[in-house]
């Protein structure tokens, strides 16, 4: 099997690059989870970097995490390893810019979410569509309200519907929408933040994001148990991932 991350150093070590690569669908499963987790951490203290850039192979950025992985008995050690990532990149201490084209869904778009800007295509499309297995996105839960406010946020997360890139730019959810967002996210750094003083960097992005931060660490642990301990205990949420699984309808007892 293919590694499913490809990681580098470019602009003298400045600039980390990050490629998730096991296109076309590029799924946020274990391995990917773990890989983007450990590529981070090694360079959390490089003292020397100013910025990652996360892209992806192929024409979609990600179709989303893996549903089997959704499942009781994988379940708690997949939300686990997951929001560990996304904590991790909230928190990262450096500007972390996501570049996305095509479809970014599900776990994908969490984890598009939880970088500090997002560069996007304008046919990009981005969703939550958990709603239509029956189960819901918890770290989206917690990063959304914070990017757009409650109504825009409880639309996307109840509904389980897709919006452009061009409106995701429009209601704050991605920086900017540009035909090509890897060169974009480059240029960014290349123009504000390669110039700037690593260290005195760290300290803006730590101040800018202190409260966020800490109320996306604090929400997400609740709606994890809220996940782990009510939504798998009913009925409508087993079925609807094994529905999908098996590429048939589900058949709701709203229970």
């Amino acid at each position: 099997m293919t590694q499913p991350l490809k990681t580098w150093l470019e602009a003298d070590g400045r600039l980390l690059r990050l490629r998730l690569s096991r296109p076309k669908a590029n799924l946020v499963d274990a391995a990917m989870i773990a890989a983007l987790d450990k590529a981070l951490a090694e360079h959390q203290g490089n003292g020397e970097l100013s910025a990652v850039v996360l892209d992806a192979e192929g024409p979609h950025f990600s179709f989303g995490a893996s549903v089997e992985e959704h499942l009781p008995a994988q379940c708690a050690a997949m939300l686990e390893s997951l929001h560990r990532l996304i904590l991790r990149m909230v928190e990262f201490p450096v500007p972390l810019l996501v570049a996305v084209r095509g479809q970014c869904l599900g776990g994908g778009l969490e984890v598009a979410l939880a970088g500090h800007l997002m560069f996007v295509t304008p046919d990009a499309g981005l969703g939550q569509p958990e709603m239509k297995l029956g189960v819901f996105a918890p770290a989206a839960s917690c990063l959304l309200p914070e990017l757009i406010g409650p109504a825009r946020s409880f639309d996307l997360l109840v509904s389980g519907r897709s919006i452009t890139g061009a409106e995701a730019a429009a209601i704050g959810i991605a920086y900017v929408a540009v035909a090509d967002p890897e060169h974009a996210a480059i240029a960014y750094f290349e123009d504000h933040l390669k110039p700037k003083s690593a260290s005195s960097l760290r300290h803006a992005v730590q101040a800018a994001r202190l409260d966020y931060v800490a109320r996306v660490k604090d929400k997400i642990l609740a709606v994890e148990r809220l996940y782990l301990d009510e939504l798998m205990a009913t009925h409508d949420a087993v079925a609807g991932l094994e529905a999908f699984i098996a590429k048939r309808s589900p058949q709701w007892q709203h229970r």
